[in-house]
């Protein structure tokens, strides 16, 4: 019996002590994989975003939550490269921020890690991306910007604010999946009727500019459009000076052109996207297939005005567009 009593003990003792390792064992540390297609500095305000709204759910990056970042830094043929390097790291889910391009070389890395995707200013739909916004089906779901259909709200702003203005240069970037439908259907249209000629300026790198800029000051449009895209992006001070230096009222379609310099923008809250983006990451992380939760558009648009750029190039903006901005730099 002593003996019996005796193994019964140890029994008891190992079973214990494998209750007590199993307790003190710690808990798996989510990894989020974050594919860019621009660079940290560009691409801060958003990740930023993300990990403070991640935050507030709860998720603290370094203690139990963990990111591995990707930028492709405008080279976009690395994306495919960058974005198989984050599959045999197991993350757990894969964070895209930027167009077409990087949300489907995400897609042709792994058809099982739940991708959540920002994407700015294209259909997830057209582009092959996801079944349908209400249910993406497959292994991608986010956030889109259909930032495109905004560039005829975008030229009326413009001539609001300069009544007299007859023609409008368009810098764009043929690489940009999203300007080929602005400018062959959405600003023609927008100009018809604003009695506008819109007169496009390709530019295809960063060398590019200056000639183009160099045309422009011979030509002296009335007013400059930017489209979309990550090489305007990336030289958004260099557009915004040659601007402010040529006297010539700008519009965008993102905020930090403006915070740049430029004079006016209207698009969509991306900063509130982003953060937007944690919820996605949340729910898969508790469970939920990225199959089954519908693809956002966001709701809150702003128009931002530089008043100090304004009176610098000999501009008074109607009190009434002040009233409606959502901001405004003085």
């Amino acid at each position: 019996m002593k003996r019996i009593a005796t193994l019964v003990a140890i029994v008891l003792a190992l079973v214990g002590c494998g209750a007590v390792a199993g307790a003190q064992q710690p808990k798996k540390v989510p990894r989020i994989g974050y594919l860019s297609s621009s660079d940290p500095t560009s691409e801060s305000t958003g990740s930023e975003a993300i990990r403070l709204a991640l935050r507030e759910r709860g998720y603290i990056e370094g203690q139990n939550i963990a990111f591995e970042y990707r930028y492709a830094e405008g080279k976009l043929d690395r994306l495919t490269e960058l974005a198989a390097e984050l599959v045999p790291l197991k993350v757990d889910i894969i964070v895209v921020a930027g167009g077409a391009r990087p949300i489907q070389a995400a897609k042709n890395a792994t058809k099982t890690i739940p991708i959540v995707m920002m994407g700015r200013g294209i259909d997830p739909v057209e582009a092959g991306l996801v079944e349908s916004l209400a249910r993406p089906g497959g292994n991608v779901t986010g956030v889109t910007n259909l930032a495109r259909e905004l560039g005829g709200k975008r030229l009326e702003l413009l001539k609001e604010a300069v009544p007299k203005i007859a023609r409008v240069a368009v810098l764009y970037d043929p690489a940009s999946s999203v300007n080929e439908h602005e400018l062959k259907e959405v600003l023609p249209a927008a100009a018809r009727a604003l009695r506008l000629t819109i007169q496009p300026w390709e530019i295809q790198s960063a060398n590019g500019f200056e000639k183009v800029f160099a045309a422009l000051s011979k030509e002296r449009p009335d007013g400059l459009y930017v489209s979309a895209g990550l090489l305007m992006f990336a030289n958004q001070k260099r557009i915004a000076d040659f601007a402010l230096k040529s006297r010539l009222p700008s519009v965008y379609g993102r905020s930090e052109f403006v915070d740049a310099g430029g004079l006016m923008s209207y698009g969509t809250d991306l900063p509130d996207s982003y953060r937007r983006v944690a919820y996605y990451v949340d729910r898969i992380l508790k469970g939920a297939k990225p199959a089954d939760l519908p693809v956002e558009q966001p709701t809150t648009l702003e128009l931002v005005i530089n008043l100090k750029t304004a009176k610098q190039i000999g501009l008074i903006i109607p009190q009434s567009m002040l009233y409606r901005a959502d901001k405004v730099i003085k």
